[in-house]
């Protein structure tokens, strides 16, 4: 009879370096760094008034990151998108090991209309100023109120 390693599939705990799940010139690599270091935020910072009172809320970027990538993937329901952040290494990469609430994370959708036109604008900017508009690389659009964005991409830069 033929002998077979054994495969241990028992719960575990594993280190793992959150910032190397997010691979260079993927889209969210690209995502990451673009709004952590190049975009321009400070407007979603007016939305929160808990300096001195109330809970700490997620940093906008987060859930930006998350929902943009998410988004990407063909994940619009802010469930799914909670129930990812659970068990998808790249959404644990990007919300940094958190796991926002799917009604925070539809009400932050729901109140996008004004400011993510100015994030898409700034990332446009960037994608052409790295030369990715037009080269099939980089497609952005509306279709409806914003929870319906669609984002799509294959960024190899970054």
């Amino acid at each position: 009879m033929a002998r077979y390693k054994y495969i241990d599939t028992s719960p575990r705990f594993l280190a793992v370096d959150l910032q190397r799940q997010l691979i260079p010139g993927t889209l969210e690599h690209a995502l990451n760094h673009l709004l952590d270091h190049e975009i321009d935020l400070a407007g979603f910072d007016a939305r929160y008034c808990n300096d001195i009172t109330g809970a700490a809320a997620f940093p906008p970027a987060m859930l930006l990151k998350v929902v943009l990538f998410a988004y990407s993937q063909g994940i619009v329901s802010s469930r799914a998108i909670e129930r990812a952040c659970r068990e998808h290494i790249t959404f644990i990469a990007l919300s940094g090991d958190t796991c926002p609430h799917f009604t925070t994370i539809a009400s932050f959708i729901s109140t996008l209309e004004d400011d993510i036109a100015q994030v898409f604008s700034q990332v446009l900017y960037i994608c052409d100023r790295q030369g990715l508009i037009g080269r099939e690389m980089f497609a952005i659009g509306r279709k409806g109120s914003a929870s319906q964005y669609i984002f799509s991409s294959h960024i190899p830069c970054l």
